[in-house]
């Protein structure tokens, strides 16, 4: 989870960094960076959900 919100912040600093020099195509990649940062930490939440629910009820994955 951490790797998750290190590349987060990551993404962060580059799209400020690119909206201080008018970098437009940085700036954009940034924003992608980010969106995906976010997708990730989304996906690893979720499975993690999963993970926990399985372990309670006891499902079997198929």
């Amino acid at each position: 989870m951490e790797k998750l919100n290190l590349r987060e912040m990551k993404a962060r600093a580059k799209l400020k960094l690119a909206g201080r020099t008018g970098d437009r195509r940085k700036m954009a990649e940034a924003r992608t960076e980010e969106a995906e940062a976010k997708l990730l930490k989304t996906q690893d939440e979720i499975l993690d959900t999963v993970a926990e629910m399985r372990k309670e009820y006891g499902a079997r994955r198929r």
